[in-house]
């Protein structure tokens, strides 16, 4: 049918930290992938951590890279923060 969007189907890319979940959905904004997340509810908060992330099923090998990238990125900022070396400049928000 003309005009009628493509489904989409999702798939679970990975669970990370609130500001690691912001970079890669930057990130994967910025690639054009569609992606959608969940938080966990209030009484799943006990035993869950952090913010669910999933992608189009079409483009998941590239989203599991440009996350790879991020995560990595983090954590070397993170590391670098602790042995008191300058921190590099921080992704691009969502929260802007």
């Amino acid at each position: 049918m003309k005009g009628r969007a493509d489904r989409i189907s999702t798939v679970h890319l990975g669970q990370y930290t609130r500001e690691t979940a912001n970079e890669i959905a930057g990130a994967l904004e910025e690639a054009g992938i569609v992606w959608w997340y969940k938080e966990p509810g209030w009484l799943s908060v006990v035993w869950e951590f952090g913010v669910r992330l999933f992608v189009d099923r079409r483009r998941l090998p590239e989203a599991k890279a440009i996350a790879a990238r991020i995560a990595a990125e983090r954590e070397a900022r993170r590391q670098a923060g602790e042995r008191g070396e300058p921190e590099g400049p921080p992704g691009p928000s969502l929260d802007a």
